[in-house]
């Protein structure tokens, strides 16, 4: 069969469509801007000591001594051998940031509905709605990356899984394999989790649907082809998973071995993130609306109200100039309902709801009850403890779910299945198959339920709610109680506003399918009219939030700090320390400094509790035994300041004596009275073959040494002299996972001590000591992907091969 570029050139043009809608945007990226992503200047930050290594040595370090007192970079951008799934994501994100995003969720969900025969200019109109549904552009502007990066794959994984369920096996296992490999890339696990619930959704979809048409055969051998594709897209990211799987042990989101907390009290025993931090943002019932009318409780936190606004005036009466007036009700804190902090309202769209509620009228089948089924489950397990019972129950009962924190970001899998059973709604619409009638019916209800409820609470509003946000009683004790009336006054402003908005778009959505349906209007022209509806509808409302006023210049993201004099003062400094910065925020003492600093949320457990119990409080005991040489404080005139501490233990040092204890509550709380400089505690389980004979104590005169001779993220050498046999301490934060330690060349242990430092013996005389990052589990891994890549390829060929070979006999 000869190829048909004609038959392409619909789907490329289309392509080239989403590059110049990506691009159009986020339009400032053509000038060379970048947008300000909060969480990317964060991440800058943290990661700056690996990537100076890496352009200095052309080599990769896996661990940073810059954050947290030291960790692996697993969780940091970390860049692995033979990753050749992470060089095509890369190809496939060619535009520039953040248009590369936009441009995957457009291409993904396209890809998507072909997938499920839909045609290529609804499957195109399904892409708007999808990639520019607020949630998903709201997450771009505040520097999610990784969130939408796995996002953007999860229509791309289901499209795969749909072939296979369709007997097109060969292109399904393939295009499986690419795209879970390439979701898995994208190395958000919460949100490739919560995907795993819509799969799941829509294998018993289809389990139910072959067992009424007597087709389990068929059923399970397609499970087993998608199990099969699965199993060789972890193999592509071997790597990052097992270093992942080995680091997570480790980590906060692991099982505490502490019984108590920094105050004394019992600690609540979890094999996972604690209950409360799980669900401190649960989706409020009443917040559902937002789906549908995009400020129905506020809007964000902060919303730009102008200077006709109630809380303008209220702040003009409260003494504001007029200029600081505009600039304060530029942020009115219009949100009402009961999550800490939102950005914006999840909004999928009055149009695109409208047609989704259209839909349920006229879509029939497994296809309408797995999205129905996936939509319904997103909805209530993003309630969190708005719903307890089940919330609760997939914390304790489900597997790996009190893993992740912000329950609310589950509604990621509504807002692919809203969108998509939009389109089938006009898919039904264009189907002659369909009496018209019944189409005619679909549309009255869906008109009648849709613009119903919009009246009801334009009607209501005030007999239905009170406007009342949770930050109100704090408004009222600093600003008075006009102030707070005021704020509720533009509350109930912006809901008449936003909710005759909706009302507008469905009674414009339900006029053009009432045209079609009078034949007044041909398909071509309904489906322009919907295009140009949920481009209006969503980027209207994407844009109050995400627009071209959030770019700043390149250089401003590629280098987001400046040095400080505080920092300029503190790097004249080149011996090797550490600095603890109460001022500077989370990540800009990692940018400069090895710091106790840092933004992750992932950081080692251990260390976050000695963390909690100790450096918060800024206990001089254990700042010392971590190095830190520099504390940056507030000074008398609330000017930084750089605080030198005259106490720090070094580098590393010989003690006297070694203190057994029973427990890990007994070994953190030693730390706050034990004399580190003499004495390091440890548990017996850890390593107590290396303390031998010398529990009682080790001879330490006032001439042995051990001093630093060099140093790197990932490389630490150290010169020893001592008469006698002793124990050193180390200030490095201990991980036993890829640390080796080699003495005079030869290999040897070390244990943990002090709850998070590393020690060891080390023989009388002169000897030296280095410590090596050389994790196996990125040596397994790589193995793994080089082999799994082959593997991939020799498949692809094969597969070519069969299908172009087929293709002629079938004709």
């Amino acid at each position: 069969m000869p190829f048909s570029f004609k038959k392409f050139l619909p789907h490329i043009l289309i392509l080239l469509g989403f590059v110049i809608i990506s691009l159009a945007y986020f339009s400032p990226v053509l000038k060379g801007k970048a947008i300000y992503q909060n969480d990317i200047v964060q991440f800058i930050g943290m990661s700056k000591q690996q990537t100076d290594f890496r352009a200095k040595t052309g080599e990769e370090t896996y661990w940073t001594n810059s954050a947290f007192g030291g960790m692996p970079t697993y969780q940091l951008g970390a860049k692995y051998p033979h990753n050749y799934i992470k060089k095509l994501d890369l190809a496939l994100r060619f535009l520039p940031r953040p248009a590369d995003y936009l441009f995957l969720y457009l291409l993904s969900f396209y890809i998507f509905l072909l997938s499920l025969k839909v045609d290529y200019k609804l499957a195109a109109l399904g892409a708007l709605a999808f990639g520019f549904s607020t949630y998903l552009i709201i997450i771009l502007g505040v520097g999610h990356n990784s969130k939408a990066h796995a996002i953007a794959y999860m229509p791309l994984v289901l499209s795969g899984i749909i072939l296979v369920f369709r007997k097109r096996y060969i292109w399904g296992f393939l295009l499986t394999v690419v795209a879970m490999g390439l979701e898995l890339v994208s190395n958000h696990f919460q949100m490739t989790y919560y995907l795993m619930f819509l799969v799941i959704v829509l294998g018993i979809a289809y389990l139910v649907d072959a067992y009424k048409k007597k087709t389990l055969l068929q059923y399970y051998k397609s499970v087993g082809i998608l199990v099969g594709a699965v199993v060789l897209s972890i193999a592509l990211n071997a790597t990052n998973i097992l270093a992942t799987q080995e680091y997570v042990k480790e980590s906060k989101r692991s099982k505490s071995e502490l019984t108590i907390n920094p105050d004394g009290s019992p600690k609540v025993a979890s094999n996972g993130l604690d209950r409360d931090y799980i669900t401190q943002f649960s989706y409020g019932i009443v917040e559902t609306f937002n789906l549908f009318i995009p400020r129905f409780v506020g809007g964000g936190n902060y919303e730009d109200v102008g200077k006709e606004s109630a809380t303008y005036n209220a702040y003009r009466k409260l003494g504001a100039t007029t200029t600081q007036a505009l600039q304060e009700s530029k942020r009115a804190p219009l949100y009402w309902g009961n999550q800490p902090i939102v950005e914006a309202p999840a909004y999928i769209g009055a149009v695109v709801l409208f047609l989704f509620v259209f839909a349920l009228f006229l879509v029939r089948g497994r296809l309408k009850w797995w999205l129905v089924g996936g939509t319904i489950l997103s909805l209530l397990l993003s309630y969190g403890k708005n719903l307890g019972f089940l919330t609760d129950f997939f914390i304790d009962f489900v597997p790996l779910y009190n893993k992740f924190r912000a329950v609310s970001s589950i509604q990621v899998l509504l807002e692919l299945c809203i969108p998509a059973l939009a389109i089938f709604g006009l898919v039904g619409l264009f189907n002659n198959a369909i009496e018209k009638e019944e189409k005619l019916n679909a549309l009255k209800f869906t008109a009648i339920i849709t613009g119903g409820l919009t009246l009801v609470f334009l009607l209501f509003k005030s007999y239905l709610f009170d406007f009342v946000g949770i930050n109100d009683g704090v408004y009222r004790q600093n600003y008075g109680q006009d102030f707070v009336d005021a704020i509720r006054s533009d509350r109930k402003s912006v809901f008449t506003k936003d909710s005759l908005r909706t009302l507008v778009l469905v009674l414009f959505s339900a006029g053009a399918i009432f045209m079609f349906l009078k034949d007044k209007l041909k398909e071509k022209w309904v489906i322009t009219a919907f295009c140009f509806l949920i481009l209006f509808d969503l980027v209207g409302v994407d844009r109050r939030y995400v627009n071209n006023d959030d770019f700043v210049s390149g250089v401003k993201m590629s280098k987001p700090f400046q040095a400080s004099e505080v920092d300029k003062y503190i790097l004249q400094d080149t011996t090797n320390y550490r600095v603890y910065d109460l001022v500077s925020g989370p990540s800009k003492p990692s940018y400069y400094h090895n710091s106790l600093n840092g933004y992750n949320a992932a950081e080692l457990r251990r260390y976050r509790e000695v963390f909690d119990f100790y450096i918060s409080k800024n206990n001089i005991n254990v700042l010392s035994m971590l190095n830190t040489k520099y504390i940056v404080a507030q000074d008398d005139k609330g000017n930084a300041f750089p605080y030198e501490n005259e106490e720090i233990n070094g580098n590393a040092w010989f003690i006297d004596s070694l203190k057994v204890v029973n427990s890990a509550n007994e070994e953190i709380l030693e730390l706050d009275s034990l004399n580190t400089k003499m004495t390091a505690v440890y548990m017996p389980h850890v390593a107590s073959e290396l303390v031998g004979e010398h529990k009682g104590g080790f001879k330490n005169d006032s001439v042995s040494s051990i001093n630093l001779l060099d140093y790197k993220p990932n490389y630490l050498k150290y010169k020893s002299n001592n008469k006698n046999d002793g124990f050193a301490v180390f200030s490095e934060i201990y991980y036993g996972n890829g640390w080796k330690v080699f003495v005079d060349g030869e290999p040897a242990n070390f244990m943990r001590v002090n709850y998070i430092l590393r020690g060891m013996p080390v023989p009388a005389g002169s000897h030296v000591i280095e410590f090596k990052f050389d994790p196996d589990v990125v040596k397994t891994g790589s193995k793994i992907t080089l082999a799994s890549s082959v593997l991939l390829v020799i498949l692809l060929l094969c597969g070519l091969f069969y299908e172009f070979r087929r293709k002629p006999e079938n004709s």
